[in-house]
């Protein structure tokens, strides 16, 4: 269909537009524009810098969620008289079809994969986008903004959801809450208020929450409908999920809620199950890597915050080796330290946190040790590990202290293992 510029805009677009970010919603918001016919020009920190002089030659500014909304370029853009928006957010200006919002803490990318698979195999047309590595613009340049039946599940991070001004979700599923992304959010109210507002931009009566945010929405005085908040934690065993990624926890508070929200749309539960049926977990989700000399290894690079280490961690029966540690997003590692301190029977411990994980495991009588070379941790970890034992990568932590990004960590985890004892793995 034919792209339609909103008003607002005017004659924005006929002159170059200013991009923030190099990385994935950069190119992503330059795809877009590539196909809206208007020139873009990148600006980035580890290139060309946004200046004054700069500023001077846009009227359109698109910035990556990695700009916070008070960053000194978007300030600067602001005072020069340019109108600013986050990608998601002028993606969707020019997106037609639906857009199921997903959120949370945890799983949110696994839950937006899979109601992308689950609608492809009741005949719709979705896909999945947003933060789980393929930008809600390149979405809408590839389909050309796509059709009124098309929908798009879109997975929104609290970067994305703070700046906000234009996106609207016809249904938002926000799978859970715990402490993360202290680093950004000036406490955990502010990174509550942030997933919030794409409650404010969905469609009345299409919400749709797990336990843990139904407890924090009271904890900060905001009213949950009854019919939004779905029991996502401590629910029995269910036999139709047996031997599907949602058969235990964590995924299974993921099936949880994708099953209220079909429920609610109409459609056919059967659908749904064989869905989750031939499902498929994308990699560095707790992933079984190798069995090396009676030692099982375990690639879950992904958790890169408490709440995913403590859910990793709750299915392994007795205490693993943990290789942990990274880059800090805030919240108190003391406090996490003694939560997982009983499931860990030996720490690896890596990256910029390392010492202060050190201090706590210490404080709680875990064995443990620091390395400077993460090879050298998947080796020690190994020799530590007993036959029968488990040695589990669950950083905790953001990867970018020591790897470009998590899917790097964790190749790099799987071909250490494979180091170890090649013939055997």
């Amino acid at each position: 269909m034919p792209f339609e510029t909103p008003d607002f805009l005017g004659t924005r677009l006929h002159r170059p537009v200013a991009v923030l970010g190099a990385g994935v919603s950069g190119c992503g918001a330059c795809a877009l524009l590539s196909r809206l016919g208007a020139n873009a020009v990148v600006y980035d920190r580890n290139g060309v810098e946004f200046d004054r002089e700069a500023a001077g030659r846009h009227e359109l500014v698109i910035f990556s969620p990695g700009f916070p909304l008070h960053h000194p370029w978007l300030e600067l853009a602001r005072k020069s008289g340019c109108i600013c928006m986050a990608e998601i957010d002028f993606a969707s200006l020019f997106w037609c079809g639906r857009v199921v919002a997903v959120t949370g803490t945890n799983g949110k990318t696994t839950l937006t994969e899979f109601l992308a698979h689950a609608l492809c195999g009741a005949g719709a047309k979705a896909r999945a986008a947003g933060n789980i590595g393929f930008p809600f613009s390149r979405l809408a340049a590839e389909e050309d903004g796509g059709v009124p039946e098309a929908t798009a599940v879109c997975e929104v991070s609290s970067f994305q959801a703070e700046q906000l001004g234009h996106f609207s979700a016809d249904a938002l599923l926000w799978t859970n809450f715990a402490e993360d992304h202290l680093e950004r959010h000036e406490s955990l109210r502010a990174y509550f208020d942030a997933k919030w507002e794409l409650v404010v931009r969905t469609s009345k009566g299409r919400f749709f929450a797990g336990s843990s945010v139904a407890r924090f929405a009271g904890q900060f005085g905001r009213a949950l409908p009854a019919e939004a908040c779905v029991q996502t934690e401590g629910l029995a065993a269910d036999p139709r999920l047996k031997g599907t990624v949602f058969e235990s926890y964590p995924q299974r508070e993921n099936f949880a809620l994708a099953e209220a929200w079909w429920r609610a749309e109409g459609l056919d539960r059967a659908v749904l199950l064989a869905a989750a049926r031939s499902f498929r977990l994308g990699r560095h989700r707790l992933a079984r890597v190798a069995t090396v000399d009676g030692v099982t290894f375990w690639n879950d690079s992904k958790a890169t915050n408490f709440h995913a280490v403590e859910a990793a961690l709750a299915g392994f029966r007795e205490p693993v080796v943990l290789i942990a540690g990274g880059r800090s997003k805030g919240g108190d590692i003391g406090g996490f330290a003694r939560r997982i301190a009983p499931k860990v029977a030996n720490a690896a411990l890596i990256g910029e946190t390392g010492p202060v994980l050190a201090a706590a495991f210490e404080a709680c009588g875990v064995a443990h040790a620091c390395f400077a070379v993460f090879e050298d941790a998947v080796r020690a970890a190994a020799a530590v590990a007993p036959a029968g034992g488990h040695v589990l990568l669950s950083p905790g932590f953001a990867s970018f202290d020591m790897f470009r990004s998590y899917e790097d960590r964790g190749d790099r985890f799987e071909s250490a293992v494979k180091d170890l004892h090649p013939a055997r793995v």
